[in-house]
């Protein structure tokens, strides 16, 4: 078993499907969010760098996001394989990604695109209702995806590890291609 990379755009379902595809396999659901959350809460030396940055409101560094991910793939659980969701999240971070993965001797076998069409993806993310979500700014993130994440896409491909499943089903039936895709 290798590592697994989950793409798609904000609204996707990819947290839920990672989650639930990473219970089914009994690996790791590594989400970047919650490794920066948990450094900073922990207050170990890369959660304090981070905590610094996002107090101030800006994005954490590649090479800080890039040193938290070399920790969590290097813990025991994650040695089997792992679910990566939120990285990389631009061309940059998946070249850092496979020096790491070379680093650490493993591997990703596969870039995961969940698609869904945007109409849905802005119908999702307003009903989440948070209160930020406008769909003025729900359509600013899917652009920024678009244009910095997107890529990924083209970058994977030409690595024949990209899969796209279509994501515009019930979480159910997404859950079962994902298995089977796996299987």
């Amino acid at each position: 078993m290798a590592g697994i990379i989950f793409l798609g755009a904000p609204g996707s379902g990819k947290g839920t499907q990672a989650q639930i595809l990473a219970e089914s396999l009994a690996i790791p659901h590594i989400s970047t969010g919650e490794i920066l959350r948990e450094a900073i809460a922990n207050q170990t030396e890369l959660g304090k760098q981070a905590k610094a940055y996002v107090d101030g409101g800006e994005l954490v560094p590649d090479e800080l996001l890039l040193d938290l991910i070399r920790e969590r793939l290097g813990q025991p659980d994650a040695q089997i394989g792992w679910i990566l969701d939120g990285f990389p999240r631009n061309i940059t971070q998946a070249a850092f990604l496979d020096e790491l993965l070379t680093e650490l001797g493993q591997s990703c076998q596969w870039a995961i695109n969940l698609r869904v069409p945007q109409a849905v993806l802005i119908q999702r993310l307003l009903l989440r209702g948070r209160k930020d979500d406008t769909e003025e700014t729900i359509r600013h993130r899917l652009e920024i995806y678009e244009e910095k994440t997107a890529p990924l896409i083209e970058y994977y491909q030409k690595r024949d590890k990209l899969h796209s499943i279509d994501g515009d089903r019930t979480p159910e039936d997404v859950a079962e291609a994902l298995k089977s895709l796996v299987s």
